[in-house]
């Protein structure tokens, strides 16, 4: 087998590793009551902390086997493997919708990063690397304190995503400079980037722990993959004198790859993920209307609103049955007077 066809085997596994450990962290964010960013007694977050940390070594690994411009577009593929995986393995609905989004999201990420150039032989100075931490941690904080002030749990949850994905692509940056700093033998510089690659890593990973609740899988999955590598690139443009392929015309296309792959997070976004299941979506009391055949109807109400005049009164919670969204009196329940 080629190193190729090694590298793509390892992107591959890799973007299922991630999208396993994103289903898993989920799962726990909308089971779990109180613990926000670390439920730390929870098996299937230390499950997801695993498949976290084989994702990403996978993807160092496959960055020894292949070229930057193929292992990065094939990491969008997370997002991919994450729809189906939820559906199949704790039945989560994926719809049009959410379809949709994920396919803009992944092809405008794809081409943004096939448009990126080919790595430039400059490396992240020294004196560099704590200013760009110190910048990344105070735009992660920033987004931090604006995601608490955000009331719609799927805004506060992209806004969560963001910064752990910020978080993420500077670690990313980082581990190629440690990588750099290992081949040149360069130990004074390696232990502090190590250390502000531990730092960043556990961020991002609490930071995306903490997105997912409330907000769903797709849109808070969405933007972690896109932020993070259009952080990386962004870091590789400015400070490395990286630049976009063709010139011009690749600067543009990238543009236009840049606003796809945004629609299809706002695609996310807007679809209100936590509508689909999961916590905060349970039934409400309903009222009793009359179908045009005579038969009686029931149609949700919103919490404490008085019935209307000669229809019957609303059940008490603890008479009701649940049918679909709605607490349906049951045949035996005591009537209010």
């Amino acid at each position: 087998m080629s190193s190729l066809m090694v590298s793509v085997l390892l992107c591959l596994i890799s973007a299922a590793a991630y999208a396993a450990a994103a289903i898993a962290q989920e799962r726990v964010a909308a089971t779990s009551d109180g613990v926000t960013y670390a439920p730390l007694r929870r098996p299937g977050w230390w499950g997801a902390v695993v498949l976290t940390g084989v994702g990403a070594a996978l993807h160092v690994v496959a960055l020894a086997f292949g070229p930057l411009s193929l292992v990065q577009p094939l990491g969008a593929l997370t997002l991919v493997f994450a729809l189906p995986m939820a559906a199949l393995l704790v039945h989560r609905p994926i719809g049009a919708a959410g379809w949709r989004g994920a396919v803009l999201a992944t092809v405008g990420l794809a081409g943004l990063l096939s448009l990126t150039g080919t790595p430039h032989p400059e490396t992240l100075g020294g004196a560099e690397r704590p200013v760009l931490a110190a910048v990344v941690l105070a735009a992660v904080a920033a987004l931090v304190l604006a995601a608490h002030r955000m009331r719609r749990p799927v805004l506060r949850g992209v806004t969560l995503a963001s910064a752990a994905g910020a978080a993420f692509g500077i670690a990313s940056v980082f581990t190629k400079a440690a990588a750099e700093d290992w081949t040149d033998r360069a130990t004074g510089s390696l232990l502090p980037t190590l250390g502000a690659i531990a730092v960043l890593a556990t961020a991002g990973l609490l930071l995306s722990q903490a997105a997912y609740r409330g907000a769903g899988l797709a849109a808070p999955l969405a933007t972690v993959t896109v932020v993070n590598p259009v952080v990386a690139a962004a870091v590789g443009i400015t400070v490395l004198g990286e630049g976009f392929r063709y010139g011009v015309a690749g600067g543009v296309l990238a543009f236009v790859a840049g606003a796809v792959a945004a629609t299809g997070v706002v695609m996310l976004t807007l679809r209100g993920s936590p509508a689909e299941g999961s916590a905060g979506s349970g039934p409400v009391p309903c009222r009793r209307t009359a179908a045009p055949g005579g038969e009686p109807v029931s149609e949700p109400r919103s919490p404490g609103a008085v019935s209307p005049a000669g229809s019957a009164p609303v059940p008490r919670p603890s008479a009701a049955r649940p049918v679909g969204r709605c607490l349906v009196p049951s045949r035996s329940a005591p009537k209010d007077d």
